[in-house]
């Protein structure tokens, strides 16, 4: 089998597994990667992600982090919601959870596909090798899905297609096979600015551009300690993650159906009473193989503990009375905000 045949075969087994779409680029194909986040560190943008910091070498150079490699196979799953995710916006007794934390945790589900393809590859090329990664690596997946032809990132910097929107988990399959690379995409937002005017924080400074600090889903899920009393009102219901950028793109009428009926929401969106009385075990039990589960109960809490604030319920300033003496410092915190927030709107 040559190259070309190969790729076409490899395509079609990555489809197989439920991927949406597959791109082939070099490991040095994205040599602006590195410039890019050399200002956004610069200028303090990734907060309190230190992480980001740590091996700029290879976050900002693919092909310094495994220099066998020779190919790197983009794939991008679909996770779009079957409803619009902004409906829970006007339901303020509700919790408003990250589409994408709506059902399993995608790092093993995309994993899984993603060795699944990798060893079919192996299977017909003796001798080679793979590496996959799914966001637990310092690999930069969007400016190589764009580089493999996948799609852009688009103003709201996540990556989008015109073929699939923006609802989508992206993997990286390195190989030391060489297969034939796809020419990259080009951006393809026009005029449009839907989603840098409907981000509640104001967390783009400029047209692709992302001021991590004041983004609702950094502020929910990486972010340790009380968040700034400016941004708690924009939280709204908010408690894990926003996904108001990418819900308002107009790419996404072309979105396919999630493969993987896992991924989505089982029930409706939870009660926000349901989950302020979460002790450590039962958030655990609730949200065992949820990406949720990994913010701990703590800081899930102090979000739920905002929302309830910003709620207008009165029925919900128990739930805040009863946290108010939290041993952790940031719920107890909130669960004050969130009581002195009720009274204030006459609310309780």
């Amino acid at each position: 089998m040559d190259r070309h045949a190969l790729k076409q075969a490899l395509d079609a087994e990555a489809r197989a597994a439920g991927f949406a779409a597959m791109g082939v680029c070099r490991p040095d194909a994205v040599p602006q990667a590195a410039g890019r986040l050399a200002t956004f560190l610069k200028e303090g943008r990734h907060g309190d992600m230190c992480w980001m910091a740590e091996r700029t070498h290879w976050r900002g150079d693919p092909a310094a982090l495994w220099p066998q490699a020779r190919s790197v196979v983009m794939l991008a799953e679909s996770y779009a919601p079957e409803h619009d995710p902004l409906n829970v916006l006007d339901r303020p007794d509700r919790a408003a959870i990250s589409v994408y934390a709506h059902g399993r945790d995608y790092h093993d589900l995309v994993k899984k596909r993603l060795k699944r393809v990798g060893r079919w590859l192996l299977e017909r090329c003796p001798g080679e090798e793979i590496k996959v990664f799914v966001d637990t690596a310092p690999v930069m997946e969007k400016p190589l899905a764009q580089a493999a032809g996948l799609g852009w990132q688009g103003k709201h910097t996540n990556l989008l297609g015109r073929d699939f929107g923006n609802w989508v988990f992206l993997g990286a399959i390195f190989t030391t096979v060489e297969l034939p690379p796809d020419p990259p995409e080009a951006e393809h937002c026009g005029s449009c600015r839907k989603c840098l005017d409907v981000c509640p924080t104001d967390a783009f400074p400029a047209p692709f551009q992302l001021d991590a600090r004041r983004c609702i889903s950094y502020l929910t899920i990486e972010h340790a300690g009380p968040i700034h009393e400016e941004f708690r009102p924009a939280l709204g219901n908010r408690i894990y993650g926003c996904d108001d950028c990418l819900a308002v793109c107009p790419w996404n009428k072309f979105a396919v159906r999630a493969a993987d009926q896992r991924y989505l929401a089982e029930d409706g969106p939870p009660r926000l009473a349901e989950l302020a009385a979460l002790d450590d075990a039962a958030f655990r039990k609730r949200f065992s193989g949820s990406a949720v589960k990994r913010i701990g109960r703590d800081r899930f809490v102090r979000n739920v503990l905002y929302a309830i604030g910003n709620s207008g319920d009165p029925r919900l300033a128990d739930s805040a009375r009863a946290l108010a003496d939290d041993p952790d410092p940031a719920v107890a915190d909130a669960a004050r905000w969130a009581l002195s927030r009720l009274r204030q709107r006459g609310d309780t």
